[in-house]
């Protein structure tokens, strides 16, 4: 009993000495909103996942039963293993892309300093601020006269330019603690550029790096707008067949997609943590 109280002790948040009851009521009650929003955001995600393990052919509740069919059925649809292939050709692509370039723009703008910077790098990560349906217009008006239109080139290319500033906004963060000195170093002592980058500076910046690639893979894997605009039969990722099939068919199949893309996302999530963790 003794051991079970000290652990639930150091749950409770530890007040100072010259906290008063005011102190104490606003702090229970921020922490009480900021619980009642995230419950807010969640909840209606949460509520799709025991869908999927319903035997209904339809999205109602109560469940009248429980079965993995709908899942059976994903894995034996020859649509839904097509969309998860172009999204696991696609979004890793896109990804190592976006890291190559947001890497190495990163590392760049951190070196030098010259006069329209600021102006570059509003450049760099508009991808983030234009409205994804102008991105999606304007790429296939074009992409279009050049063949690109309905191929996985076009998409990659516009989802590694998606990807790209969260790269190198993240990496940029990183390089705002890096010791220039250990550079300069390495280059007075024999090493060239590519063997200082990837031996001193890589290291240093690479939770940085991963946590910026893998908000590009995010970023890919879920984009649905642009794949709308370029994307052709062949090319239909995971995102799009969902859309595709709540607009003609709407069965527990996709709750049980939605639900594996919820686990999934929710993995990547925990990794950023960790990441970030080990940067700190």
């Amino acid at each position: 009993m003794t051991v079970a109280t000290t652990r639930f002790a150091r749950w409770l948040p530890q007040f100072p000495a010259y906290a008063t009851l005011l102190d104490k009521l606003g702090w229970w009650t921020l922490r009480g909103a900021c619980v009642g929003v995230l419950a807010y955001l969640l909840l209606p995600i949460l509520v799709i996942m025991p869908l999927s393990f319903s035997d209904s052919s339809f999205l109602v509740y109560p469940i009248p039963g429980w079965s993995l069919k709908w899942y059976q059925n994903l894995f034996t649809s020859a649509e839904w293993a097509r969309a998860a292939k172009n999204s696991f050709i696609v979004a890793p692509s896109a990804t190592v892309i976006a890291t190559v370039l947001g890497t190495m723009a990163a590392v760049g703008l951190a070196r030098t300093q010259f006069r329209f910077k600021g102006m570059l790098m509003s450049v760099l990560i508009l991808p983030m601020v234009v409205p994804i349906v102008v991105v999606g217009v304007s790429t296939y008006l074009f992409f279009a006269p050049m063949g690109l239109a309905d191929s996985y080139v076009g998409l990659i290319i516009v989802h590694a330019a998606l990807g790209a500033p969260f790269v190198l906004t993240t990496v940029l963060a990183t390089l705002q603690g890096f010791n220039h000195n250990l550079v300069r170093a390495s280059l007075s002592l024999g090493a060239g550029p590519l063997q200082t980058f990837f031996r001193i500076t890589l290291p240093v910046i690479a939770p940085g790096v991963i946590s910026g690639a893998l908000f590009a893979f995010a970023t890919s894997f879920d984009e649905v707008v642009v794949v709308l605009f370029l994307a052709g039969p062949q090319q239909v990722t995971l995102p799009r067949q969902m859309f595709t099939g709540i607009r003609e068919n709407i069965t527990p199949t996709i709750a049980a997609v939605a639900t594996l893309l919820i686990v999934f996302t929710t993995c990547l999530l925990l990794v950023l943590e960790w990441l970030r963790g080990r940067r700190r």
